[in-house]
């Protein structure tokens, strides 16, 4: 909420010097469309997105006396701006007073109420949706998936679990061939997805877990093949014109969901279409039950643990009935990244991106 009064306070101040300007705009520069569009764009990934991270403009709007830009910023939500016909003032978001105001009264009902924050119970299901992207060989993807199968172990089918991969791979051929293993077997033998994971996750060792699982290596073929020709893994991995920045090939499975939800890396964690991990906070109370406020690299942030624990009491916050699974006790060890299940790690944080 403390980000919002700020660009609050912000709009404000640029739509006073947007008044200001819009009366003695006679003998001022006025640029063409394009030009505003080119400023606009260039001012926001140079000065207000992250690193990595570029917005784009999908259209330009004549208003009047500003320029209405319609802004693409990776996360699957369009932002609806304005900037003004010289070029000079940027209003960086429209605000909905009726929806700030019901927010900010939720807000105050809970805190009075000590209840858990808006965002933790807000997106409810009678059956949760899980999603996890990850790279197959990338540690931290293998370790938050060592830290879920315990709790898709408790709930079964009563959640509807997804594993999805990022559009791209970091751990060459045997990662793009791994993926589309799983990616076949999630597919068609759903049923043995979870044994054939504690398999693979002990030692990365493929060809021997899909005998020991049971998996019908003729109808797995035909899909890897089939997958493999639809979304042209194989023939761009051997087109190093097509690799993201020149270094990883593509992997575009699930590429639309990777851009829906603004996946940067491995792992992603999502429920009920809600991302996990990387809302601001002051304090473990503003985040999303189960995760926790920590230092990031630009202030504090929250965080989701890797440990069954964890992962268990933020997938159950958001059933609309839980059910009695979720009053079990799971462990609050985090496992460690990499293969292999000994051992437990104090990091939670680790990516490859």
């Amino acid at each position: 909420m403390k980000k919002v009064i700020i660009l609050a306070v912000v709009v404000i101040i640029l739509a006073i010097a947007g008044y200001a300007y819009s009366g003695t705009k006679d003998n001022k520069i006025v640029l063409a469309p394009e030009e505003a569009q080119a400023k606009v764009e260039g001012f926001i990934n140079n000065n207000l997105m992250q690193a990595g991270k570029k917005a784009s403009i999908k259209t330009i709007i004549d208003e009047g006396d500003l320029y209405k830009v319609v802004v693409d910023i990776g996360s699957g939500k369009d932002i609806d701006s304005y900037i003004t016909k010289d070029g000079k003032k940027f209003f960086p978001q429209v605000m909905d007073i009726e929806e700030i105001e019901k927010a900010t009264a939720e807000k105050n009902n809970n805190t009075a109420g000590n209840q858990p924050p808006a965002s933790a119970v807000s997106v409810k299901q009678d059956k949760p949706t899980v999603e996890i992207f990850v790279m197959s060989h990338c540690p931290f993807g293998t370790q938050i998936e060592k830290g879920v199968l315990p709790v898709l172990e408790i709930l079964g089918h009563k959640i509807d679990f997804q594993l999805k991969f990022c559009d791209y791979a970091m751990h060459d051929k045997k990662e793009l061939n791994e993926q589309l293993i799983q990616h076949c077997i999630q597919k068609e033998q759903s049923g043995k997805l979870i044994s054939y994971l504690k398999c693979f996750l002990e030692k990365g060792e493929s060809e021997s877990c899909l005998s020991k699982t049971g998996i019908n290596k003729n109808k797995l073929s035909s899909c890897v093949v089939a997958t493999d020709r639809q979304y042209k893994v194989t023939e761009m991995y051997n087109d190093k014109t097509t690799w993201k920045s020149g270094r990883f090939p593509q992997f575009n499975v699930d590429s639309g969901d990777n851009k829906k939800y603004g996946i940067g890396g491995s792992p992603g964690f999502v429920i009920n279409g809600v991302k996990m991990g990387e809302s601001s906070c002051n304090s473990d109370s503003d985040c999303h039950t189960g995760e926790v406020c920590v230092n990031g690299r630009s202030g504090k942030v929250c965080s989701m643990p890797r440990n069954p624990e964890s992962l268990k009491q933020a997938i159950c916050a958001t059933f609309n009935n839980p059910p009695d699974e979720c009053n079990e006790n799971l462990s609050a060890d985090t496992p460690t990244p990499g293969f292999g299940f000994s051992g437990s790690s104090s990091n939670s944080s680790g990516s490859c991106e």
